[in-house]
């Protein structure tokens, strides 16, 4: 299917209220650049579009000219159950991530099966000069690395990204966040040494003491390592 022929079914499934809602939610996407096709629909989609053999072409076809097509080119990565397959296709579209939207709905199912060999594309990925390539890799921790293969290194890895732009330290302070609710006491030491920049620590806190699953106790505690330095 071509991408003129995915364009055409991407505008028939188009929403305008969603279009302009959706577009004053990224705005580092121009609002032209927005179709407004609901997720539900891009996933369905994204679904039968990856089950033919010549969606390589849109694939390979970057970058692409709508917001809309980025979503969908994201979902059918997520669904690509070859893992070396997968992790080419997303090397090959990350430099063309531009938004956070696309970088967050981005998630391959595959990468679950394969927590021995995803460390290493995740290093090359946080080492990356390119915001949503960065903000991918600590998601790949948060998504990954926070349970039963969780590594204390993998913390010292996020804490280490120094970055004035919001779309990383905003990753990171949500994957903070979630390692302060799954792996406390590991995590509790960066907030505890100001690991972090001071925006990013103070959001942090405020996205932990959000949980439900941190305890009145702990947030209280959290609330007192708030910073006021500037």
């Amino acid at each position: 299917m071509s991408t003129d022929e995915i364009r055409t079914e991407l505008l028939r499934l188009q929403d305008i209220k969603y279009r302009d809602f959706q577009s004053k939610l990224i705005p580092t996407v121009s609002p032209e650049c927005f179709i407004g096709v609901r997720t539900p629909e891009l996933r369905r989609l994204a679904k039968r579009l990856g089950e033919t053999d010549d969606i390589g072409c849109f694939l390979s076809e970057l970058p692409h000219a709508l917001f809309d097509e980025n979503q969908l080119h994201a979902f059918i990565i997520s669904g690509i159950r070859d893992y070396e397959k997968c992790l080419k296709a997303v090397d090959e579209f990350l430099p063309y991530v531009d938004n956070w939207a696309t970088c967050d709905q981005m998630s391959p199912k595959v990468f679950g099966k394969h927590k021995k060999e995803l460390p290493e594309p995740v290093r090359r990925w946080i080492a990356s000069d390119r915001t949503y390539t960065i903000r991918f890799g600590v998601k790949m921790l948060m998504e990954h690395f926070l349970d039963e293969d969780f590594d204390p290194a993998y913390l010292e890895m996020a804490a280490g990204i120094r970055s004035d732009e919001y779309y990383i330290n905003m990753m990171i302070a949500w994957y903070f966040a979630t390692a302060l609710a799954k792996q406390y006491q590991a995590a509790l030491p960066f907030i505890e040494k100001q690991a972090l920049d001071i925006r990013t620590h103070n959001k942090t806190i405020r996205k932990a003491i959000e949980s439900c699953r941190i305890s009145p106790e702990q947030k209280e505690y959290l609330r007192s390592l708030k910073r006021s330095d500037a």
